[in-house]
């Protein structure tokens, strides 16, 4: 049993450490390698634990990236996992941003580098739109959620609501209507039951 928890550890750990040196743009952009990795190949969590994960990342202080990666491991393997997951993502990013801060200096007038991150910028962006379509897919489920994510758009684009007020708006909406769904639940099935006694 022992032999197995260090395997399953061992594995996040890898897992994310292959993750964490290619997601260029942030966490947004780890998603679809995270929802590869963890979801199709190793089969550890569903589609809508990732959504969720990335949620509460963005919900909490902190990295995106390392947040997510933090509430996957402890998903899958408890707070061992959460440390395994984060060990992971965070070594390569640390090293590669150390080797770049000393190189910096030396390229950032390179014609190659400056050529390399105009194709990188939109390779980002296009990763980013698939992180929102996934999301979109696992997200919107119906038409209350569909309103929801439509005004979360309205109030950020026209009344540059604070994220931190916009979350916690979703958080009281969900509440709201999961509340009114289970009441409506509730009348439909007293008619029901009224009718039956009939």
């Amino acid at each position: 049993m022992k032999d197995k928890n260090a395997y399953l550890l061992l594995q996040l750990f890898w897992t994310f450490m292959k993750i964490s040196p290619v997601t260029f743009g942030g966490g947004f952009v780890m998603m679809p390698l995270m929802k590869k990795e963890v979801v199709e190949k190793k089969k550890w969590i569903k589609d809508e634990e990732i959504v969720d994960s990335f949620a509460l990342a963005q919900s909490a202080p902190g990295s995106v990236a390392v947040n997510s990666a933090a509430f996957v491991g402890y998903r899958i393997a408890g707070v061992k996992g959460a440390l395994a997951a984060t060990v992971g993502m965070m070594i390569p990013t640390f090293f590669i941003v150390i080797i770049l801060s000393l190189l910096f200096l030396t390229v950032r007038n390179n014609h190659f580098v400056e050529a390399a991150f105009k194709g990188i910028r939109p390779a980002v962006v296009a990763l980013i739109v698939y992180a929102a379509l996934t999301t979109v897919r696992s997200s919107i489920t119906d038409k209350s959620t569909l309103t929801v994510m439509i005004s979360a758009v309205i109030l950020l684009i026209f009344f540059h609501m604070h994220p931190i007020l916009l979350i916690a708006a979703g958080i009281l909406s969900g509440i709201a209507i999961t509340k009114i769904k289970a009441s409506k639940a509730d009348s439909r099935l007293a008619r029901t039951q009224a009718e039956e006694g009939r």
